[in-house]
């Protein structure tokens, strides 16, 4: 049997061109980039032109609730990218740019895959541009403010109550341990002792600013804005009252410059920012997606985990703030994911079931009437595997057009560009029957509750919403801080509509339970708790940190 190459073996085969020559393709001197080395830069914000803005085709990728079998969102929006320039269309991908924690713990890398990357992949995937660190460094000066404030009587003590402080440390791995901690012992010297923990740095509200600021002045004023706790007398302390927002923004005032690389056939891709989807909104920073739609006639870009989180909150949300929307919106499945959503077992998953995949089509289906709910154009990609048999090719292609979407093959990961021309046709034609810009889901201005009910109803076809005693305090909360007339950001697990993983497919007959809600009164939206939802993860048993290794010359392998 020969050798099937790895995605990192398939990475470092490509041969690179300057990043000066990737920029020239699309009109960006090389006197705008900062250089990080021959093949990744930063650019300026003021390469961001409105009017191009609106006349560019934006395209969001998205996906079924992911499940262990895998869809390639990132493969398909990278060789969607390789498509569109095969037939003639000028385009540049937008993503988010990887979490150490995935990368150590299951995935082994988030680039792309076979030959679907963006690369230099080990960089992007290790450290990159250092964004995720002035991200961390940021969080983190917040938190020894914040202690330091409690600890030292001074004139500028604001009496925070330190059992009310939510605000916590971070970092870019996945490390249980560090999830529930108490801070502040050792003594007088050590601090004021009180429950604290970490989060994993995607999952920091700092990122979610970093997504969503127009420019390093407003990414300022957000960071002001960031809720950290209360005072013993009740009233709301904001980080602009530890006069913390200065010193933050400088350290990120690189962070918020978009970063430029290549796809493996040699087209522009830029990757900046990344918020995980089911507790932030999961896409890359408004400044990417505007840059990249300044500059190309055909933009992808990707939402994170399935539509009814990713595609969502894209909408809801960040188009909110952007003022931007796509033309056409492509849902990633494949065969073996449907016969799973349709109650196969795993390992079961490459032999032929129509009957599971016809029940594990409902999920699909559900998310495909969601788009449309929109007013946008939905396109279906079927991530193509070998034991894929035409009669489950077929049931698919049928069903999908039934609903009145387009449907097509996908084979990015072995094929590239070439692998990629159906699909990228069928999205050119859902661009031109585009009839206007998406229709939200809800009114910002309506009441919290009434928004939340509309994602829930609308969106996860729940019968209704009901709210914890610990969520209608939080709600009043909410109303006195008059943060109510923010969107919507629901951190919900991305394995089902439900707040339940194991409820595959299309589930009905469910109310959607809100336990508490958080408040990223600096990202600017409202954050409804649903279930259980980690912000720090834990590594598998076998993480992908086992697989990776650098040799005496310091090349890279494990990555895959």
């Amino acid at each position: 049997m020969s050798h099937v190459p790895s995605d990192i073996e398939i990475a470092q085969a490509a041969k690179l061109s300057h990043i000066n020559e990737i920029a020239a393709k699309v009109g960006i001197s090389s006197d705008d980039l900062e250089h990080y080395g021959k093949y990744k830069a930063k650019m300026p914000l003021h390469l961001i032109d409105e009017t191009k803005v609106q006349k560019s085709n934006l395209i969001l990728v998205s996906a079924i609730n992911p499940t262990p079998a895998g869809e390639g969102k990132t493969t398909t929006s990278i060789g969607l990218t390789e498509g569109l320039n095969k037939i003639g269309k000028q385009a540049v991908v937008v993503l988010r740019e990887p979490s150490l924690g995935p990368v150590f713990g299951v995935k082994g890398g988030a680039a792309g895959g076979g030959f679907s990357q963006v690369v230099p992949m080990e960089d992007i995937n290790l450290h990159f541009t250092g964004d995720f660190s002035a991200v961390e460094k940021a969080n983190n000066l917040l938190a020894a403010l914040i202690d330091n404030n409690i600890q030292n009587k001074i004139e500028n003590n604001l009496n925070i109550d330190p059992r009310t402080v939510v605000w916590k440390r971070v970092m870019d791995m996945n490390d249980r341990s560090l999830r529930n901690l108490i801070v502040g012992l050792g003594g007088k010297s050590g601090g004021i002792p009180r429950e604290g923990g970490f989060n994993i740095t995607a999952a920091s509200e700092i990122m979610a600013i970093l997504c969503l600021s127009k420019d390093l002045e407003d990414l300022k004023n957000r960071c002001g804005n960031i809720y950290v706790g209360n005072t013993f007398d009740g009233k709301p302390v904001f980080a602009r009252d530890l006069k913390a927002q200065g010193a933050m923004a400088a350290l990120l005032k690189d962070a918020v410059k978009p970063n430029l690389v290549q796809t493996l056939e040699g087209n522009p891709a830029i990757i900046h920012g990344g918020p995980f989807a089911n507790i932030a909104q999961g896409t890359n920073t408004i400044n990417a997606t505007k840059l990249g739609m300044s500059v190309a006639p055909y933009v992808v870009t990707e939402a994170g985990f399935g539509a009814d989180l990713g595609a969502e909150k894209f909408l809801n949300i960040k188009c909110g703030f952007a003022g931007i929307s796509p033309k056409a919106v492509v849902i990633v499945a494949t065969i073996r994911a449907l016969k799973y959503h349709g109650g196969m077992k795993l390992d079961e998953l490459k032999s032929e079931n129509l009957d599971a995949l016809a029940n594990g089509l409902e999920n699909l289906k559900k998310h495909i009437e969601n788009i449309k709910s929109f007013g946008l154009p939905p396109v279906v990609s079927i991530n193509r595997f070998v034991s894929d048999t035409e009669a489950e090719l077929k049931l698919v292609f049928d069903a999908v057009q039934a609903l009145g979407a387009k449907v097509a093959v996908a084979e990015g990961w072995g094929k590239g560009g070439d692998g990629m021309k159906e699909l990228a046709e069928r999205v050119v034609e859902a661009i031109e029957s585009c009839e206007g810009k998406y229709i939200p889901t809800y009114d910002w201005n309506d009441t919290v509750e009434n928004k939340i009910n509309a994602i829930a109803q609308k969106i996860y076809g729940a019968d209704g919403v009901e709210f914890s005693s610990k969520a209608k305090t939080d709600l009043k909360k909410i109303y006195k801080l008059g943060m109510d007339k923010l969107p919507i950001c629901m951190a919900k697990t991305q394995y089902s509509f439900t707040e339940d993983p194991k409820k595959l497919g299309r589930p009905t007959g469910f109310t959607l339970t809100i336990r508490e809600f958080e408040f990223a009164a600096g990202a600017g939206f409202i954050v409804p708790i649903v279930g259980e939802i980690l912000r720090m993860p834990g590594l598998p048993q076998i993480p992908s940190a086992e697989a990776i290794d650098v040799d005496a010359n310091g090349v890279i392998s494990g990555l895959f």
